[in-house]
């Protein structure tokens, strides 16, 4: 017993911030999965994938306390990339089963409509044009690089400490999107106010924008040739993670002075602006995602803070 306490303590004090956010979502996802055991098909698999995370990260930790290669620091620094994908479709397999209940799109879209007295993707229609779908289409794809572009740049400046915040909150982030998902699961007006399956003939692009459709599409559990879409696709839209993660990332951008930011709040408003222009979402995602936006800068510092104190880390942001 003594040893094993020895051995916790060990990885325990290797651990980041970063880890030990994950490690503390990953094992609340498998105690909710305890709790629904009998409805997720092949439970204990997403219990042995989970349980595998947390035991690689404080690996990978430990070793890398040791061992400084050019690598591991690589894996230590971009792992977040992957596992934010992991994360992500995992929670597309637990909401029905824990969840329980049917699609919020409705009540989203009442929303809409006591706001602005409309839907906002049949007034958009009427300025749509191939040109602007394009662009649109690509700065939408981009969202998965912003905080990449973000985080290197940081890196490239030296600002390590900046870095590791940014890399922590854009993963904080994305879990807090996560349990929104869970409290209001809805796909769309791509879905419910406009016909899915002529989407690409009433918004056509010029080039790229149908492969872009296709590689989204395809992440998001459709890909060509799925029947009945609807029944498949992600319930990804409330908040609208994209709106979130992008308002984070032009904050942080400027916050921390870095020398991408006018160029990552260029493509990012109009990121912002495509969430809604392509119909991937209601202008009530938008709006709470900007809400969730400001609860993730303001107690992400805390959280980031309180667990450098907790770990015994001497640096705070």
């Amino acid at each position: 017993m003594d040893y094993m306490i020895k051995k916790i303590k060990e990885y325990f004090h290797c651990l980041q911030p970063l880890e030990f956010l994950v490690i503390v979502f990953y094992v609340a996802i498998i105690l909710a999965i305890f709790t629904q055991a009998s409805a997720i098909a092949f439970w204990f698999v997403y219990v042995l994938v989970d349980i595998g995370v947390i035991a690689g990260l404080a690996h990978l930790c430990k070793v890398q306390k040791s061992n400084h290669s050019i690598l591991l620091k690589f894996i230590r620094y971009w792992y977040a990339g992957p596992l934010i994908l992991l994360t992500f479709k995992q929670i597309y397999f637990l909401i029905a089963p824990i969840r329980g209940v049917g699609d919020y799109d409705f009540l989203l879209i009442a929303i809409d409509k006591a706001i602005l007295g409309v839907n906002p993707t049949y007034v958009l229609k009427n300025i749509a044009n191939p040109i602007l779908t394009e662009v649109l289409q690509m700065c939408y794809m981009s969202f998965y690089f912003l905080p990449m572009v973000l985080g290197y740049s940081l890196y490239k400046e030296k600002k390590m400490l900046q870095t590791e915040y940014v890399i922590f909150a854009t993963v904080y982030g994305f879990f807090i999107s996560y349990l929104g998902y869970f409290l209001l699961p809805a796909v769309g007006p791509r879905f419910t106010l406009h016909n899915f399956a002529t989407n690409d003939t009433e918004l056509p692009g010029l080039f790229v924008t149908q492969f872009l459709r296709f590689v989204i599409n395809t992440g998001e559990s459709i890909p060509p040739g799925t029947l009945n879409p609807i029944a498949h696709v992600q319930r990804d839209v409330f908040p609208s993670g994209h709106t979130m993660m992008t308002a984070m990332v032009m904050y942080m951008a400027f916050k921390y002075k870095a020398k991408t930011r006018f160029g990552l709040l260029i493509v990012g408003m109009l990121l912002i602006f495509a969430t809604i222009y392509l119909r991937y979402h209601y202008l009530t995602d938008v709006l709470t995602g900007l809400l969730f936006t400001a609860f993730a800068l303001w107690s992400g510092v805390y959280v980031f803070n309180y667990f450098k104190k907790i770990l015994g880390k001497p640096e705070r942001i």
